[in-house]
Protein backbone atom coordinates (compact mmCIF):
# COMPACT_ATOMS: atom_id res chain seq x y z
CA UNK A 1 0.00 0.00 0.00
CA UNK A 2 1.44 3.36 -0.80
CA UNK A 3 2.52 5.64 2.03
CA UNK A 4 1.58 8.36 -0.10
CA UNK A 5 -1.69 10.32 1.26
CA UNK A 6 -4.52 10.01 -1.33
CA UNK A 7 -5.87 13.52 -2.54
CA UNK A 8 -9.16 14.65 -3.34
CA UNK A 9 -9.98 15.21 -7.14
CA UNK A 10 -9.15 18.77 -7.74
CA UNK A 11 -12.57 20.71 -9.00
CA UNK A 12 -12.42 23.94 -11.88
CA UNK A 13 -13.40 26.25 -8.90
CA UNK A 14 -9.73 25.34 -7.03
CA UNK A 15 -7.97 26.97 -9.41
CA UNK A 16 -9.88 30.48 -8.51
CA UNK A 17 -9.73 30.11 -4.63
CA UNK A 18 -6.49 28.47 -4.51
CA UNK A 19 -4.49 31.32 -4.76
CA UNK A 20 -6.91 32.78 -2.16
CA UNK A 21 -6.58 30.58 0.37
CA UNK A 22 -2.76 31.21 -0.38
CA UNK A 23 -3.02 34.98 0.08
CA UNK A 24 -5.57 34.27 3.77
CA UNK A 25 -2.61 31.65 5.12
CA UNK A 26 0.06 34.55 4.53
CA UNK A 27 0.57 36.52 8.11
CA UNK A 28 0.78 40.00 6.97
CA UNK A 29 -2.59 39.46 5.15
CA UNK A 30 -4.67 40.28 7.69
CA UNK A 31 -2.60 43.37 8.20
CA UNK A 32 -2.60 44.11 4.82
CA UNK A 33 -6.89 44.24 4.44
CA UNK A 34 -7.01 45.92 7.53
CA UNK A 35 -4.66 48.86 6.55
CA UNK A 36 -6.73 49.31 3.15
CA UNK A 37 -9.98 49.38 5.34
CA UNK A 38 -8.43 52.33 7.67
CA UNK A 39 -7.45 54.13 4.36
CA UNK A 40 -10.57 53.87 3.19
CA UNK A 41 -12.26 54.89 6.00
CA UNK A 42 -10.24 58.23 6.43
CA UNK A 43 -10.62 59.06 2.91
CA UNK A 44 -14.16 58.96 3.17
CA UNK A 45 -14.25 60.27 5.91
CA UNK A 46 -12.26 63.49 4.66
CA UNK A 47 -14.38 63.89 1.37
CA UNK A 48 -17.08 64.89 -0.23
CA UNK A 49 -19.15 61.87 1.01
CA UNK A 50 -18.14 62.43 4.51
CA UNK A 51 -21.51 62.81 5.41
CA UNK A 52 -23.10 59.82 4.05
CA UNK A 53 -20.30 57.71 5.72
CA UNK A 54 -20.81 58.56 9.11
CA UNK A 55 -25.02 58.64 8.63
CA UNK A 56 -24.44 54.82 7.04
CA UNK A 57 -23.22 53.88 10.63
CA UNK A 58 -26.25 55.34 12.69
CA UNK A 59 -28.84 53.30 10.38
CA UNK A 60 -30.86 50.70 12.77
CA UNK A 61 -31.56 47.81 12.24
CA UNK A 62 -33.83 45.29 14.22
CA UNK A 63 -33.29 41.72 15.33
CA UNK A 64 -35.38 39.90 17.92
CA UNK A 65 -38.36 37.07 18.29
CA UNK A 66 -42.03 38.05 19.23
CA UNK A 67 -41.59 41.14 21.44
CA UNK A 68 -38.09 40.87 22.52
CA UNK A 69 -36.62 42.78 19.86
CA UNK A 70 -33.04 44.66 20.17
CA UNK A 71 -33.57 47.86 17.80
CA UNK A 72 -29.88 49.18 17.44
CA UNK A 73 -27.81 51.58 15.22
CA UNK A 74 -25.14 49.80 12.62
CA UNK A 75 -22.58 50.93 14.90
CA UNK A 76 -23.69 49.47 18.05
CA UNK A 77 -24.21 46.22 16.36
CA UNK A 78 -20.79 46.11 15.31
CA UNK A 79 -18.65 47.45 18.53
CA UNK A 80 -20.77 45.20 20.74
CA UNK A 81 -21.97 42.23 18.58
CA UNK A 82 -18.96 41.79 15.91
CA UNK A 83 -16.63 42.39 18.20
CA UNK A 84 -17.81 39.94 20.88
CA UNK A 85 -16.94 37.35 18.39
CA UNK A 86 -13.47 38.85 18.25
CA UNK A 87 -13.08 38.76 21.96
CA UNK A 88 -14.41 35.12 21.78
CA UNK A 89 -11.44 34.59 19.54
CA UNK A 90 -8.97 35.86 21.87
CA UNK A 91 -10.18 33.91 24.31
CA UNK A 92 -9.67 30.91 22.46
CA UNK A 93 -5.81 32.53 22.06
CA UNK A 94 -5.38 32.95 25.86
CA UNK A 95 -6.35 29.44 26.86
CA UNK A 96 -4.50 27.76 23.79
CA UNK A 97 -1.52 29.88 25.09
CA UNK A 98 -2.12 28.60 28.60
CA UNK A 99 -2.43 25.28 27.94
CA UNK A 100 0.18 24.55 25.50
CA UNK A 101 2.03 27.79 24.00
CA UNK A 102 4.31 30.21 25.25
CA UNK A 103 2.26 31.11 29.02
CA UNK A 104 2.10 27.42 29.86
CA UNK A 105 5.55 28.01 32.14
CA UNK A 106 5.94 31.24 34.41
CA UNK A 107 9.48 30.91 33.49
CA UNK A 108 9.35 31.05 29.89
CA UNK A 109 6.43 33.90 30.28
CA UNK A 110 8.37 35.84 32.39
CA UNK A 111 9.45 38.49 30.07
CA UNK A 112 6.48 38.46 28.10
CA UNK A 113 4.32 39.01 31.13
CA UNK A 114 6.72 41.57 32.76
CA UNK A 115 7.32 43.81 29.32
CA UNK A 116 3.34 43.52 28.72
CA UNK A 117 2.35 45.03 32.17
CA UNK A 118 5.31 47.84 31.53
CA UNK A 119 4.14 48.34 28.33
CA UNK A 120 0.77 48.76 29.96
CA UNK A 121 1.17 50.45 32.80
CA UNK A 122 3.75 53.36 31.15
CA UNK A 123 1.89 54.37 28.61
CA UNK A 124 -1.45 54.66 31.07
CA UNK A 125 1.21 56.95 33.73
CA UNK A 126 2.08 58.94 30.88
CA UNK A 127 -1.35 59.24 29.59
CA UNK A 128 -2.71 60.32 33.08
CA UNK A 129 0.01 62.67 34.04
CA UNK A 130 -1.13 64.43 30.62
CA UNK A 131 -4.38 64.41 31.24
CA UNK A 132 -4.91 64.31 34.87
CA UNK A 133 -7.51 66.65 36.24
CA UNK A 134 -8.50 67.39 32.19
CA UNK A 135 -11.76 66.27 31.20
CA UNK A 136 -10.23 63.28 28.84
CA UNK A 137 -8.64 61.94 31.82
CA UNK A 138 -10.96 59.02 31.42
CA UNK A 139 -9.26 58.16 28.42
CA UNK A 140 -6.09 56.68 30.32
CA UNK A 141 -6.87 52.92 29.00
CA UNK A 142 -6.53 53.67 25.12
CA UNK A 143 -3.11 54.02 24.80
CA UNK A 144 -2.36 50.55 26.92
CA UNK A 145 -3.15 48.02 23.33
CA UNK A 146 -1.05 46.03 21.16
CA UNK A 147 -2.56 45.78 17.77
CA UNK A 148 -0.83 42.46 16.94
CA UNK A 149 -1.96 41.91 13.39
CA UNK A 150 -0.18 45.13 12.39
CA UNK A 151 2.53 44.19 14.43
CA UNK A 152 2.65 40.78 12.31
CA UNK A 153 2.74 42.60 9.06
CA UNK A 154 5.44 44.67 9.62
CA UNK A 155 7.87 41.47 11.15
CA UNK A 156 6.90 39.96 7.78
CA UNK A 157 8.03 42.61 5.72
CA UNK A 158 11.33 42.64 7.39
CA UNK A 159 11.86 39.06 6.35
CA UNK A 160 13.66 36.24 7.88
CA UNK A 161 16.07 38.59 9.42
CA UNK A 162 14.01 39.15 12.36
CA UNK A 163 14.80 36.91 15.07
CA UNK A 164 12.10 34.12 16.01
CA UNK A 165 12.88 35.79 19.58
CA UNK A 166 11.20 38.87 19.17
CA UNK A 167 8.21 37.30 17.82
CA UNK A 168 7.74 35.30 20.50
CA UNK A 169 8.09 37.64 22.81
CA UNK A 170 5.61 40.10 20.41
CA UNK A 171 3.25 37.70 20.16
CA UNK A 172 3.34 36.41 23.96
CA UNK A 173 3.22 40.47 24.59
CA UNK A 174 0.19 40.87 22.75
CA UNK A 175 -1.83 38.17 24.30
CA UNK A 176 -0.78 39.74 27.86
CA UNK A 177 -1.88 42.86 26.54
CA UNK A 178 -5.50 41.99 25.32
CA UNK A 179 -5.74 40.13 29.10
CA UNK A 180 -4.97 43.83 30.59
CA UNK A 181 -7.58 44.58 28.29
CA UNK A 182 -9.95 42.94 28.69
CA UNK A 183 -9.98 43.66 32.68
CA UNK A 184 -9.71 47.17 32.04
CA UNK A 185 -12.89 46.98 30.14
CA UNK A 186 -14.68 45.03 32.38
CA UNK A 187 -13.75 46.62 35.52
CA UNK A 188 -13.55 50.20 34.45
CA UNK A 189 -15.21 50.82 31.36
CA UNK A 190 -18.97 49.60 31.97
CA UNK A 191 -22.46 51.23 32.21
CA UNK A 192 -24.41 51.18 35.40
CA UNK A 193 -24.28 47.59 36.82
CA UNK A 194 -27.98 45.74 36.51
CA UNK A 195 -27.70 42.76 39.08
CA UNK A 196 -30.68 40.86 37.97
CA UNK A 197 -29.03 40.41 33.95
CA UNK A 198 -25.79 39.69 35.36
CA UNK A 199 -26.69 37.30 37.57
CA UNK A 200 -28.39 35.75 34.05
CA UNK A 201 -25.17 35.95 32.15
CA UNK A 202 -23.51 34.27 35.00
CA UNK A 203 -26.42 31.52 35.10
CA UNK A 204 -25.30 31.05 31.54
CA UNK A 205 -21.69 30.94 31.97
CA UNK A 206 -22.77 27.66 34.42
CA UNK A 207 -24.76 26.33 31.64
CA UNK A 208 -22.20 26.49 29.06
CA UNK A 209 -19.99 24.80 31.72
CA UNK A 210 -22.26 21.91 32.90
CA UNK A 211 -23.06 21.24 29.14
CA UNK A 212 -18.69 20.82 28.70
CA UNK A 213 -18.77 18.44 31.03
CA UNK A 214 -21.77 16.06 29.96
CA UNK A 215 -19.92 15.89 26.67
CA UNK A 216 -22.67 18.22 24.73
CA UNK A 217 -21.08 18.88 21.13
CA UNK A 218 -24.15 20.54 19.00
CA UNK A 219 -23.03 23.62 17.88
CA UNK A 220 -26.47 25.07 17.97
CA UNK A 221 -27.08 24.56 21.52
CA UNK A 222 -24.12 26.52 22.50
CA UNK A 223 -24.56 29.56 19.86
CA UNK A 224 -28.00 29.60 21.85
CA UNK A 225 -26.64 29.76 25.40
CA UNK A 226 -23.90 32.06 23.86
CA UNK A 227 -26.71 34.35 22.37
CA UNK A 228 -28.83 34.30 25.80
CA UNK A 229 -25.32 35.49 27.73
CA UNK A 230 -25.06 37.66 24.97
CA UNK A 231 -27.88 39.61 26.12
CA UNK A 232 -27.68 39.21 29.34
CA UNK A 233 -24.37 40.87 29.76
CA UNK A 234 -25.66 43.45 27.42
CA UNK A 235 -28.47 44.43 29.85
CA UNK A 236 -26.37 44.10 32.62
CA UNK A 237 -24.08 47.33 32.24
CA UNK A 238 -21.16 45.28 31.88
CA UNK A 239 -19.81 45.35 28.22
CA UNK A 240 -20.71 42.37 25.87
CA UNK A 241 -17.42 41.62 24.77
CA UNK A 242 -16.35 40.54 28.10
CA UNK A 243 -19.04 37.78 27.88
CA UNK A 244 -17.32 36.42 24.69
CA UNK A 245 -13.56 36.37 26.40
CA UNK A 246 -15.14 34.37 29.12
CA UNK A 247 -17.00 31.43 26.72
CA UNK A 248 -13.22 31.25 24.81
CA UNK A 249 -11.56 30.15 27.96
CA UNK A 250 -14.74 28.13 28.54
CA UNK A 251 -14.06 26.02 25.38
CA UNK A 252 -12.62 22.55 25.92
CA UNK A 253 -8.81 22.49 25.18
CA UNK A 254 -8.40 18.54 24.99
CA UNK A 255 -10.11 16.55 22.15
CA UNK A 256 -12.87 13.97 23.26
CA UNK A 257 -11.53 10.78 21.87
CA UNK A 258 -7.82 9.95 22.64
CA UNK A 259 -5.44 9.30 19.42
CA UNK A 260 -5.50 5.44 19.92
CA UNK A 261 -8.77 5.36 19.73
CA UNK A 262 -9.07 6.77 17.01
CA UNK A 263 -5.95 5.17 15.14
CA UNK A 264 -8.17 1.58 16.15
CA UNK A 265 -11.13 3.22 14.45
CA UNK A 266 -9.49 3.85 11.15
CA UNK A 267 -8.04 0.55 11.37
CA UNK A 268 -11.08 -1.05 11.70
CA UNK A 269 -12.58 0.81 8.85
CA UNK A 270 -9.58 -0.21 6.74
CA UNK A 271 -10.11 -3.96 7.50
CA UNK A 272 -13.79 -3.82 6.58
CA UNK A 273 -13.59 -1.62 3.59
CA UNK A 274 -10.78 -3.97 2.56
CA UNK A 275 -11.86 -7.41 3.47
CA UNK A 276 -15.61 -6.89 4.03
CA UNK A 277 -16.14 -4.94 1.19
CA UNK A 278 -18.72 -7.30 -0.80
CA UNK A 279 -20.60 -7.67 2.66
CA UNK A 280 -21.10 -4.10 3.32
CA UNK A 281 -24.19 -2.24 1.51
CA UNK A 282 -24.84 0.76 0.87
CA UNK A 283 -26.49 1.73 4.47
CA UNK A 284 -23.39 0.38 6.58
CA UNK A 285 -20.80 2.09 4.27
CA UNK A 286 -23.24 5.27 5.20
CA UNK A 287 -22.70 4.32 9.02
CA UNK A 288 -19.32 3.88 8.82
CA UNK A 289 -18.72 6.94 7.01
CA UNK A 290 -20.30 8.83 9.53
CA UNK A 291 -18.75 7.31 12.04
CA UNK A 292 -15.24 8.34 10.63
CA UNK A 293 -16.09 11.74 10.53
CA UNK A 294 -17.38 12.01 13.68
CA UNK A 295 -14.13 10.49 14.89
CA UNK A 296 -12.17 12.65 12.63
CA UNK A 297 -13.85 15.75 14.44
CA UNK A 298 -13.68 14.29 17.90
CA UNK A 299 -10.20 13.99 17.66
CA UNK A 300 -9.19 17.37 17.61
CA UNK A 301 -10.27 19.97 20.43
CA UNK A 302 -13.27 22.40 20.23
CA UNK A 303 -10.78 24.99 21.04
CA UNK A 304 -9.09 24.21 18.21
CA UNK A 305 -12.07 23.46 15.96
CA UNK A 306 -13.56 26.84 16.84
CA UNK A 307 -10.47 28.78 16.50
CA UNK A 308 -9.48 27.65 12.90
CA UNK A 309 -12.96 27.99 11.89
CA UNK A 310 -13.27 31.74 13.00
CA UNK A 311 -9.62 32.74 13.08
CA UNK A 312 -10.81 34.21 9.20
CA UNK A 313 -13.99 35.62 9.62
CA UNK A 314 -11.93 37.60 12.24
CA UNK A 315 -8.90 38.43 10.43
CA UNK A 316 -10.67 39.33 7.23
CA UNK A 317 -14.32 40.73 7.85
CA UNK A 318 -14.82 41.03 11.66
CA UNK A 319 -11.57 43.61 12.40
CA UNK A 320 -11.74 45.40 8.80
CA UNK A 321 -15.54 46.04 9.23
CA UNK A 322 -14.88 47.88 12.71
CA UNK A 323 -12.08 49.34 11.35
CA UNK A 324 -13.83 50.85 8.39
CA UNK A 325 -16.73 52.05 10.80
CA UNK A 326 -14.27 53.13 13.77
CA UNK A 327 -11.20 54.81 11.83
CA UNK A 328 -13.07 57.26 10.13
CA UNK A 329 -12.06 60.41 11.53
CA UNK A 330 -12.00 63.97 10.07
CA UNK A 331 -8.51 65.03 10.23
CA UNK A 332 -8.07 68.79 9.95
CA UNK A 333 -4.51 70.30 11.44
CA UNK A 334 -5.30 71.99 14.39
CA UNK A 335 -6.85 69.06 15.68
CA UNK A 336 -3.58 67.31 15.66
CA UNK A 337 -3.01 69.79 18.99
CA UNK A 338 -5.74 68.36 20.76
CA UNK A 339 -4.70 67.42 24.30
CA UNK A 340 -6.38 64.13 24.45
CA UNK A 341 -5.30 63.10 20.92
CA UNK A 342 -1.47 64.55 21.97
CA UNK A 343 -1.81 62.08 24.96
CA UNK A 344 -2.62 59.22 23.82
CA UNK A 345 -0.20 59.23 21.05
CA UNK A 346 2.79 60.10 23.87
CA UNK A 347 1.74 57.33 25.18
CA UNK A 348 2.01 54.45 22.32
CA UNK A 349 5.09 56.25 21.18
CA UNK A 350 7.21 56.78 24.55
CA UNK A 351 5.16 54.87 27.05
CA UNK A 352 4.79 51.36 25.04
CA UNK A 353 8.94 50.63 24.24
CA UNK A 354 9.80 52.38 27.56
CA UNK A 355 7.61 50.43 29.54
CA UNK A 356 8.27 47.08 27.55
CA UNK A 357 12.44 47.73 27.95
CA UNK A 358 12.16 49.28 31.55
CA UNK A 359 10.27 46.50 32.48
CA UNK A 360 12.41 43.58 30.47
CA UNK A 361 15.40 44.82 31.52
CA UNK A 362 14.50 44.90 35.47
CA UNK A 363 13.22 41.27 35.11
CA UNK A 364 16.52 40.17 33.72
CA UNK A 365 18.43 41.83 36.22
CA UNK A 366 16.76 40.80 39.17
CA UNK A 367 17.09 37.12 37.84
CA UNK A 368 12.79 37.31 37.48
CA UNK A 369 12.71 36.17 33.87
CA UNK A 370 15.28 34.54 31.20
CA UNK A 371 16.62 36.59 28.34
CA UNK A 372 15.72 35.75 24.79
CA UNK A 373 18.14 34.39 22.04
CA UNK A 374 19.15 36.91 19.79
CA UNK A 375 17.15 39.59 21.41
CA UNK A 376 19.53 42.12 22.12
CA UNK A 377 18.97 45.78 23.49
CA UNK A 378 18.32 47.85 20.45
CA UNK A 379 16.06 45.03 18.61
CA UNK A 380 13.78 44.87 21.79
CA UNK A 381 13.66 48.65 21.42
CA UNK A 382 12.43 48.40 17.87
CA UNK A 383 10.08 46.14 18.86
CA UNK A 384 8.67 47.89 21.62
CA UNK A 385 8.16 50.40 18.90
CA UNK A 386 6.00 48.14 17.31
CA UNK A 387 3.96 47.34 19.96
CA UNK A 388 2.87 50.96 19.64
CA UNK A 389 0.99 50.07 17.17
CA UNK A 390 -2.66 49.84 19.09
CA UNK A 391 -5.33 50.49 16.54
CA UNK A 392 -7.79 47.71 16.97
CA UNK A 393 -8.14 47.82 20.98
CA UNK A 394 -7.29 51.24 21.60
CA UNK A 395 -9.99 52.50 18.79
CA UNK A 396 -12.33 50.17 20.95
CA UNK A 397 -11.25 51.69 24.41
CA UNK A 398 -11.58 54.66 22.99
CA UNK A 399 -15.23 54.00 21.84
CA UNK A 400 -15.94 53.52 25.54
CA UNK A 401 -14.27 56.05 27.71
CA UNK A 402 -15.13 58.67 25.65
CA UNK A 403 -18.37 60.85 24.36
CA UNK A 404 -18.69 61.92 20.47
CA UNK A 405 -17.12 65.30 21.24
CA UNK A 406 -14.10 63.84 22.58
CA UNK A 407 -13.98 60.40 20.70
CA UNK A 408 -12.46 61.90 17.05
CA UNK A 409 -9.51 63.13 19.37
CA UNK A 410 -8.89 59.90 21.06
CA UNK A 411 -9.02 58.19 17.67
CA UNK A 412 -6.63 60.87 16.07
CA UNK A 413 -4.25 60.23 18.64
CA UNK A 414 -4.62 56.49 18.49
CA UNK A 415 -3.94 56.90 14.52
CA UNK A 416 -1.09 59.27 15.01
CA UNK A 417 0.69 57.31 17.89
CA UNK A 418 0.74 54.20 15.74
CA UNK A 419 1.72 55.39 12.74
CA UNK A 420 4.56 56.41 14.11
CA UNK A 421 5.12 53.76 16.08
CA UNK A 422 5.47 51.63 12.98
CA UNK A 423 7.69 54.37 11.44
CA UNK A 424 10.27 54.36 14.58
CA UNK A 425 10.25 50.41 15.04
CA UNK A 426 10.44 49.63 11.53
CA UNK A 427 13.64 52.26 11.25
CA UNK A 428 15.40 50.91 14.31
CA UNK A 429 14.81 47.07 13.04
CA UNK A 430 16.16 47.79 9.75
CA UNK A 431 19.28 49.37 11.36
CA UNK A 432 19.95 47.32 13.78
CA UNK A 433 19.11 43.76 11.46
CA UNK A 434 21.19 45.17 8.41
CA UNK A 435 23.45 41.29 8.74
CA UNK A 436 21.65 38.08 9.97
CA UNK A 437 21.64 37.65 13.91
CA UNK A 438 25.18 35.34 14.42
CA UNK A 439 24.38 33.07 17.13
CA UNK A 440 26.90 34.52 19.41
CA UNK A 441 25.31 37.78 19.40
CA UNK A 442 25.00 39.91 22.44
CA UNK A 443 21.57 39.12 23.87
CA UNK A 444 19.13 41.47 25.77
Amino acid sequence: MSSQRSSFPRRPVDFILDPVARFLHIQAASGVVLLICTVAALWLANSQWSHHYFEWWHIHAQVGIGSLVLDQPLEIWINDGLMTLFFFVVGLEIKREMVSGELREIRRAALPIVAALGGMIVPATIYTLLQHGQPGERGWGVPMATDIAFVVGVLALLGNRVPHGLKVLLLSLAIVDDIGAILVIAAFYNSNLVVSWLVIGLAGFALTYALNRMGVRSVVVYVIVGAMIWLAFLKSGVHPTVAGVMLGLLTPASAMLPDQFVRDLLSDAQYRLVQEAPQIGATDRRELALELVRGAKESVSPLERLEHAMHGWVSYVIMPVFAFSNAGVPIAIEELRDPIALSVAAGLVLGKPLGIVLFSWLAIRLGVARPLEGVTWPILLGGGCLAGIGFTMSLFISGLAFAEGQLAAAKLGTLLGSVVSACLGTGILLATLKKPIESNATRA
